[in-house]
């Protein structure tokens, strides 16, 4: 069962499209990573990175975790998928949540995005494992502006999988958590564009 970890929606559940095509992230993992950001002090002035945050979800599948920055304070959300079954999900799920007026539905790759509409200042990307999309993803959004100056980016992939930095991002931390590894990255420099 897929639900809301914290927040004005806890304990609602989520739907996750049908089949082996979309991963979403555990529950405990997710708990954990919201955690971090709310405890961490990497927003504005040390607060939680949460509290009024612009959301980017790439790779959004059931939408679960723009769906949890919305619960616990995020102002607004973009979703990002290429596919449409992955994006009618995410529409049921605001709708359960009564949400659809923060949120936007995106259909696009992270690979090749279409240029931002406003920029997140927290992105969340969790790409299919094992394809060694996470880095080339980074730099596609950061190219059409998705990524707000020193905006903060979570990235999980599988724990085998490697992420090298890129050069316009600094690694603030690095969690695993059994088969899933999860990235914090901040953006360097204004703009955040490689």
């Amino acid at each position: 069962m897929l639900r809301v970890i914290a927040g004005n929606h806890r304990g609602r559940r989520l739907e996750a499209p049908a089949g082996d095509a979309v991963r979403p992230t555990a529950d405990r993992t997710r708990e954990a990573v919201f955690n971090i950001l709310a405890h961490a002090g990497w927003g504005p002035d040390g607060s939680s990175a949460l509290s009024g945050a612009t959301v980017l979800d790439a790779f959004c599948g059931s939408g679960a975790l723009g769906l949890e920055a919305l619960s616990r304070g995020a102002a607004a959300c973009a979703f990002l998928d290429s596919s449409q079954e992955a994006l009618n999900c995410v529409r049921r799920n605001l709708a359960t949540l009564r949400e659809e007026a923060r949120a936007s539905l995106i259909r696009g790759d992270a690979l090749t995005p279409p240029a931002a509409r406003e920029p997140a200042s927290l992105a969340f990307l969790d790409p299919p494992y094992g394809r060694d999309l996470p880095g080339p993803a980074l730099t596609a959004l950061a190219r059409q502006g998705w990524f707000a100056p020193g905006a903060l980016i979570v990235v999980e992939t599988a724990a085998r999988d490697a992420l090298p930095t890129p050069p316009f991002l600094e690694l603030l931390d690095e969690r695993s958590y059994r088969l899933t590894t999860i990235r914090f990255l901040r953006c360097r420099e204004a703009p955040c564009a490689p």
